[in-house]
């Protein structure tokens, strides 16, 4: 059967204790901490409690303190992944959870929409993402004033409880870029009514950081318009919101392709929304995986500082020695 461990699909021979699990894989249960679909298993509890097929285990144990430690904290929560993705615009659910899997994320945008009356029947979301496993992000799509994202936004929270919230309210059809006077309204209403908002943007820095003041939990600006799959086209702005705001900064919107993705982290950005560029690739399961890779490989880059760019040749080799 499979099961995840630590971000990872693997195989195992069958159902098993966590304590037998952990004597297959070689590990000192005394010197580690094991959680299990984000519950915390007891080590008195190891000897019972059964891995199931599915089952998302965390194995965790104590490094030298300092430095980036690869998580993503947004609203006092903490993240392993730093890519976060949308739920829309794939053929089924069943797509829809394969990539999920695939991308490695834990956060997920979803649409607010009238429940089909006609069919109690139909599937719903929760029953291919469970809740209790990713952290359901309910977002505005498709507002366009600040009344009708505040008005969504609540119907969300007595729906599911849901405080950590994505604010989004678009200024016109064509662009759907952000209409920042009634985001910045939208915001101030929800903040006040106890949500933690992360808010879609544009790319100006001045009003990045008016949102942090606000009281914000995220800034997410754009890359590019929403869908177009352009890729980073403000890398300058982008990098000075980086360096004005003291919260995450999330890039939401434009991202075509895995090497967008890296530019992004490589500017120092603390992690990327995306949709389309997951749903409408030829293979969404292999392009979520290729995007997962594409958010580390940039974490990376940027915590290791790229070289100075030069005008001209610097050898590799030393020159002193030559024959």
């Amino acid at each position: 059967m499979e099961i995840i461990i630590n971000g990872d699909s693997r195989r195992i021979s069958g159902p098993m204790t966590v304590a037998s699990l952990l004597e297959e894989l070689g590990l000192d249960r005394r010197k580690i901490a094991v959680e299990r679909n984000r519950e915390m298993v007891p080590r008195s509890a190891y000897d019972e409690v059964t891995v199931a097929p599915g089952d998302q285990l965390e194995i965790v144990h104590f490094i030298g303190g300092g430095g980036d430690d690869g998580a993503l904290e947004v609203a006092g929560r903490r993240y392993r992944s730093r890519l976060i993705v949308g739920t829309g615009k794939y053929q089924d659910f069943e797509e829809t959870a394969a990539a999920v899997e695939a991308s490695g994320a834990e956060i997920v945008t979803v649409a607010i929409r009238r429940v089909n009356i006609l069919d109690a029947n139909a599937p719903m979301l929760v029953d291919y993402l469970d809740p209790k496993i990713y952290t359901y992000l309910p977002n505005t799509a498709g507002c366009y004033s600040a009344e009708e994202a505040v008005r969504t936004l609540r119907l969300a929270r007595d729906a599911g409880g849901w405080n950590l919230v994505k604010l989004e309210v678009l200024g016109d059809q064509k662009t759907l870029y952000p209409n920042m006077i009634e985001t910045l309204s939208a915001a101030k209403a929800l903040i006040g009514d106890g949500f933690e908002v992360m808010v879609y943007c544009n790319d100006d820095p001045i009003m990045a950081k008016r949102l942090e003041e606000v009281g914000c939990a995220a800034i997410m600006p754009l890359a590019a318009p929403i869908g177009s799959g352009l890729g980073v086209q403000s890398p300058v702005n982008l990098r000075l919101i980086v360096e004005q705001v003291k919260m995450p900064v999330i890039v939401d919107a434009g991202v075509g392709t895995a090497s967008d993705a890296a530019i992004a982290m490589e500017l120092g950005c603390d992690g990327v929304l995306m949709n389309t560029a997951i749903a409408e690739a030829r293979d969404p399961i292999l392009m979520a995986r290729a995007m997962k890779a594409a958010i580390e490989a940039g974490r990376l880059a940027y915590l290791a500082g790229r070289m100075k760019k030069k005008m001209y040749a610097d050898p590799s080799s030393p020159l002193a020695g030559l024959i």
